[in-house]
């Protein structure tokens, strides 16, 4: 079992930053690839970012050149660095680990969710 606990949403003005993170419970963290997704209200969950556990990553286009994923296996976390942001980028931001599937973008792939933190950009 693996508890993932986000951190660092808010509100801020479009063109800001926000930085997430995502503390996990397990030293065994580096064996899984990890996901930020995000869903805004009446809408699916969307795929934003992957990283997985030799550093590769993947983006939505949405998000790439924006966002940056990045993990420290040393302190179990998994980042996600927001620049640029829009009004779109308005939703609950949920941290994701996967034990077998590597920069997924569908959620079903994903084993372990957080509970989520809420990013409002105001226009």
């Amino acid at each position: 079992q693996v508890q993932l606990v986000e951190s660092g949403g808010g509100l801020v003005q479009a063109g800001g930053s926000l930085r997430l993170s995502c503390a996990a419970s397990r030293r065994t963290f580096s064996n899984y690839a990890m996901g930020w997704f995000r869903q805004a209200p009446g809408s699916e969950r969307e795929f934003v970012a992957a990283a997985n556990w030799d550093g590769d990553t993947n983006y939505s286009d949405s998000v790439k050149g924006r966002f940056t994923i990045s993990r420290d296996n040393a302190k179990i976390t998994v980042n996600l660095q927001m620049n640029s942001l829009k009004p779109d980028d308005t939703a609950v931001y949920f941290c994701a680990a996967a034990r077998r599937f590597s920069l997924s973008i569908y959620p079903s792939s994903y084993d372990y969710w957080g509970a989520g933190t809420q990013v409002t950009v105001s226009s």
